[in-house]
């Protein structure tokens, strides 16, 4: 499993997504995800939704998982800043 292959399951699992994932070895990942699905929702429940695009991969080709979770509205204040 690679960070494109990781990138493209979450893109998948969060239609309109913009994700950016990153890998130095293939089993640790990086991923900074702003999804209009995380609008509203607590960083546990972020994270859970990442966590179910990737089913069974994570324990097991996906050994850690590092998530940067905003909402499109909390990216642009980030950007302002």
């Amino acid at each position: 499993m690679n960070a494109a292959e990781v990138q493209a399951l979450i893109q998948t699992g969060l239609p309109g997504a913009q994700v950016r994932v990153a890998s130095d070895d293939d089993t640790h990942f990086e991923a900074v995800i702003v999804a209009p699905q995380f609008e509203g929702r607590r960083m546990i429940q972020r994270h859970q939704l990442v966590y179910a695009t990737l089913g069974q991969l994570m324990g097991r080709e996906i050994h850690a998982l590092s998530i940067q979770a905003f909402a499109p509205s909390e990216q642009i204040n980030q950007q302002q800043k």
